[in-house]
């Protein structure tokens, strides 16, 4: 299809609108993760609505030290990418469109949830990241906006000052998008290095270890609860015959439905082989955490949780987390 490319506020709101405005913001530099995204825009908008690719780097959004200026930009493939994915529209508008008259004074103020895990290793991130959002929402004008579920933090922070301060917009998250090796897309994967990336698969490897270690207590748990009573509780778990839970019966028996702190630990045994790589990987932070304010969670936790890493490999800092859920006897798709 014909995509447009428009800079400026003005020609996209003078553009006529029949259907639903669908947004998909980027800083550019599109993958497939991206296609996915505008992919899900145009299935919920239809053919009747639109589909807006923003295309903007950010500079509100990248600290002291990182890379804002070797950050890619390449405009004409990622219009090329737009539009083969179904986007009508490419809005890329330059710096002094979105910030008139430089940086602004008065931002959004992420609060302590965006204080925690990504917000502690890159302090103000988040206020730049939801200034430019709350900015692009006014700009293109959407019903709804479609974000990844790779950045987690940022879908649940963007959310949340939706909710507080009210835009008439809704808010889509889409499901992390993955290369065959189960390294999540990323604009930045392309920095790495074969070696890098060999150790950057850590990253993913650690989540689905965590992964499988809960699905593995959550089945045993449903499995425990179908003996009789009258057998005792860790003779029938040995009596399953889980070899993940043969080493010890005990603690699988006595632990609540999931075990936190189990699948914190699979997690970690894989990043901390990854640290005596070459290179190395560099963990920044392995968390489990409370999807509605990024607070880690307890042993007795039931709900939707969140396994999240962040770490470098190289001079590439990486991010990746999966959904899980405690209590129900399986583990989140």
């Amino acid at each position: 299809m014909t995509t447009t490319l428009l800079r400026t506020a003005k020609e996209l709101h003078a553009r006529a609108r029949a259907g639903r405005r669908a947004v998909v913001m980027t800083m550019g530099a599109l993958h497939e993760g991206h296609a996915t995204l505008i992919r899900t825009a145009r299935g919920i908008a239809g053919p009747d609505g639109e589909v807006v690719v923003t295309v903007f780097v950010n500079p509100l959004q990248f600290g002291a030290g990182e890379d804002l200026d070797r950050y890619p930009r390449t405009l004409d493939a990622d219009v090329e990418l737009a539009g083969q994915s179904g986007a009508d529209v490419v809005f890329a508008p330059s710096v002094d469109e979105v910030y008139p008259g430089g940086e602004p004074e008065i931002r959004i103020t992420a609060g302590p949830m965006g204080e925690r895990l990504e917000g502690s290793s890159r302090p103000g991130h988040f206020d730049g990241m939801l200034t430019v959002v709350a900015k692009l929402l006014h700009l293109t004008r959407p019903d709804l906006a479609l974000y990844g579920q790779k950045d987690a933090q940022q879908l649940a922070l963007i959310r949340r000052m939706v909710r507080d301060l009210n835009f008439g917009v809704e808010i889509v998250g889409v499901p992390t998008v993955r290369e065959e090796d189960g390294l999540a897309l990323s604009s930045r994967n392309r920095y790495l290095s074969a070696a890098e990336r060999r150790t950057a698969l850590a990253l993913s490897g650690a989540l689905f270890a965590g992964q499988d270690r809960h699905a593995a207590q959550e089945a045993l748990r449903a499995r425990a609860r179908e003996v009789p009573a009258t057998r005792a509780r860790a003779e029938a778990l040995s009596a399953i015959g889980e070899s993940r839970a043969a080493a010890d019966t005990h603690a699988v028996a006595t632990a609540v439905p999931g075990g936190p702190a189990a699948v914190r630990a699979a997690a970690r045994q894989v990043l901390d082989e990854a640290a005596r790589l070459d290179p190395p990987l560099a963990l920044d932070y392995l968390a489990l955490v409370d999807p509605s304010d990024f607070t880690e969670i307890g042993d007795d936790f039931t709900g939707d949780a969140v396994l999240a890493v962040a770490a470098r490999v190289g001079a590439t800092r990486l991010i990746d987390n999966i959904p899980l859920t405690f209590g129900s006897f399986g583990a989140a798709s």
